[in-house]
């Protein structure tokens, strides 16, 4: 049972995989508030290239309601759409511009370039009805709604608070000029939007480490999960014990191909075996074929008798030959005087043989 719960930290692959799929934890406040910061600091920054664009509009509009003019010419309407356009395009067009890159990079920052399309991919789940149904009373959907309402509630709690306190000034500005009542108004709204971007930070960033915790509780594996993971990068155990097997006989059968090819094979009795080459005409000091213990030295030593390969048995020289030289390796100097009597007491009997 402790093994289905998931109770363990997700690994690095897991999170490369979910990343992949497009799941990575996300907060939407977050770009929120970034486009608000930077919406505000546009606006407040342009507000004087703003005013100025409008007050030039208004002057054009005032002045074709001269006295005397009683109707406008069409190539003047024209005139006045595309002067229209063109005020409304420098107000707002530094404003768009600002708040879509501050939307993107809050997006792209969050998820690390993440482009998939994964995402995209109708998925047939979704049109559940029953899904639909859980997914409506989810934790998710409640912290959501609790968010949303939190949201609206710190909004007009920080609106009314604020009129409260300066509702008795809007009366003043009836006697005030229009050029200082527009910049204290100005004024009035900037120190209300801090105090609201202020609020909105904090939401925001409380938002941010829930859906950081919310993320990490979903892909949170279960110890047999992360046993299921290892095997698929490691390799299970059984599989990679069998291609070892596998490979270990394959070199045992070709290295039992060279048995014949030695000129002897000094043996223990039962426990090790080694089978020599040493051709004068190609091998600087005796070179070791091939080399087993116990049941491999037996096979070795029935090869060698087979093919007609002299077997000497001398106990520590097949220990030593054993223990300190590879396959195909030759033999190491300190060996060369023992192995030597072994092929000169061969050539000895091959001499008796053939005379």
């Amino acid at each position: 049972m402790a093994d289905g719960q998931k109770t363990e930290k997700a690994t690095p692959k897991k999170r490369r995989d979910e990343r992949k799929k497009g799941n990575i934890f996300f907060s939407n406040d977050a770009v929120s508030v970034a486009v608000l910061l930077v919406g505000l600091a546009t606006f407040f920054l342009t507000a004087t290239y703003q005013a100025s664009n409008l007050q030039q509009m208004i002057r054009t509009c005032i002045s074709l309601t001269q006295v005397g003019q009683t109707q406008l010419a069409i190539g003047d309407l024209k005139a006045l759409m595309v002067q229209f356009l063109w005020a409304f395009a420098k107000t707002s067009v530094p404003l768009l511009l600002a708040t879509a890159l501050a939307g993107v990079a809050a997006t792209f920052l969050q998820t690390k370039m993440l482009v998939t399309g994964e995402s995209l991919r109708p998925k047939f789940s979704r049109l559940n009805p029953i899904q639909g149904f859980k997914r409506l009373f989810s934790l998710r959907s409640l912290v959501e709604a609790l968010k949303g309402l939190l949201k609206i509630s710190v909004l007009l709690y920080i609106i009314y608070r604020f009129l409260a306190g300066v509702v008795d000034v809007f009366t003043k500005y009836l006697f005030t000029d229009l050029e200082a009542a527009c910049s204290h108004l100005a004024n009035l709204v900037f120190q209300m939007s801090m105090q609201i971007a202020a609020a909105y930070v904090v939401l925001a960033a409380a938002d941010y480490f829930y859906q950081w915790w919310d993320y990490e509780r979903q892909i949170r594996m279960s110890k047999q999960e992360i046993k299921e993971e290892f095997k698929q990068m490691e390799g299970d155990p059984q599989v990679k014990g069998k291609i070892k097997e596998i490979q270990r006989k394959m070199a045992q059968s070709r290295m039992m191909q060279k048995v014949p090819q030695a000129d002897v094979v000094v043996r223990n009795p039962t426990h090790f075996a080694v089978a020599l080459r040493y051709k004068e005409d190609r091998d600087r000091a005796p070179v070791v074929l091939a080399k087993g213990q116990d049941e491999v030295a037996l096979r070795i030593v029935k090869c060698a008798e087979e093919n007609g390969v002299a077997v000497v048995e001398n106990v520590p020289l097949a220990r030593a030959l054993y223990a300190s030289t590879d396959l195909d390796r030759e033999i190491p100097p300190e060996l060369y005087g023992a192995v030597a009597e072994v092929l000169v007491y061969l050539y000895q009997m091959s001499g008796k043989v053939n005379q």
